[in-house]
């Protein structure tokens, strides 16, 4: 396996990826849009989910095809940014053809950034401006780390981000990965230095220390996220969410399949993951035409997608930049921990 030109979820031919913030907010917005609608299917495994029209995406249900997808922070209030990126696909006449008019197709997860020292304070909610923002700055290159939907993300002890992450296949096919990293749980080993998904990094593109040579990491470190999130009277305020992609020709229950067995990448780059206080969601995005695959290569790109969703989530963290207000260290400017 090699990464794609740009080890980005655009590396799939025909998808593209916008993002828009509010630093001051310490919140944003993620779009995943294309030319063309594509087919999707989604798996949650977290306990506490924010969704909206996932349900669109079952197999046995009739959309084909949808227009966008969002990523949002802000907990419910961020559901709305899914309004902007509707109103935007509508002025471009873009969407499900009923009657005279057309209705955008856009499904959307958020996720808990309410206690990270940003200012929630505000008249009107923010996020349907965001969606339009992100929907508008749609492209094939776009940075990752603290912006979009990782703008104000957490880890157990760090902050989060945004990540992506691809791979290409001898088969010729390619599988990439985009994930906002909020989790309660940790994305690093006992004592910080080094990332759970490690042994799956290529080159160095979360910093290349390598696994951690110690055994027995069975014990996290203290969450200071959880300490700040009690403090508030919260419980249910974390939630890693993403996208899988390729450009195989995939059916709904394909996806549906690609999207279940990717979570295992959550699993390898997030210690503990699923958790009854996690959202944990993943979407399935296939842009490909022509013969679906069979078995044999669905099964080979789920293994490439478990593998492209740790990678993106190490990343996510490893991009993240400190900006005024933050309550927790980027990984990179943490002070190293002696490893006993």
């Amino acid at each position: 396996m090699k990464p794609g030109p740009r080890n980005l979820l655009t590396d799939v031919t025909g998808l593209l990826v916008g993002n828009a913030e509010d630093q001051d907010l310490k919140s944003g917005v993620t779009v995943v849009t294309g030319d063309v609608p594509f087919v999707a299917g989604v798996h949650v495994m977290g306990g506490a989910p924010g969704t909206r029209e996932t349900d669109l995406l079952a197999p046995d249900k009739t959309v084909a095809g949808i227009d966008a997808l969002v990523l949002s922070g802000g907990s419910a209030f961020g559901l709305a940014a899914c309004d902007g990126v509707v109103d935007g696909l509508r002025r471009a006449k873009r969407g499900f053809p009923v009657g005279p008019v057309t209705v955008p197709i856009v499904p959307g997860a958020i996720l808990f950034d309410m206690v990270n020292g940003g200012n929630k304070d505000w008249a009107d909610n923010p996020y349907p401006k965001l969606g339009w923002a992100a929907l508008d700055a749609a492209g094939v290159d776009f940075n990752l780390g603290s912006t979009g939907a990782g703008t104000g993300a957490l880890d157990s002890c760090f902050k989060g981000g945004l990540g992506s992450a691809s791979v290409m296949l001898d088969s010729g096919r390619t599988v990439a990965a985009l994930m906002a990293v909020n989790p309660v749980g940790s994305v690093t080993t006992p004592g910080g230095n080094h990332f759970w998904a490690a042994p799956h990094e290529i080159g160095d593109e979360f910093g290349g220390v390598g696994p951690d040579p110690r055994s027995n990491l069975v014990t996290p470190d203290p969450s200071q996220k959880m300490a700040m999130i009690a403090a508030a009277g919260q419980d249910r305020a974390n939630t890693t969410i993403g996208v899988i992609a390729t450009d195989a020709a995939l059916t709904k229950a394909q996806c549906h399949r690609l999207a279940v067995a990717a979570h295992d990448g959550i699993a390898r780059a997030i210690q503990p993951a699923h958790s009854p206080f996690d959202g944990d969601l993943l979407f399935a995005v296939s842009t490909g035409t022509g013969p679906v695959v069979d078995d044999m290569a669905l099964f080979e790109l789920g293994h490439a997608a478990s593998v492209c969703v740790a990678r993106a989530i190490a990343r996510g963290v490893f991009e993240a930049t400190p900006r005024p207000g933050d309550v927790l260290l980027t990984w990179n400017n943490r002070k190293r921990k002696a490893q006993i």
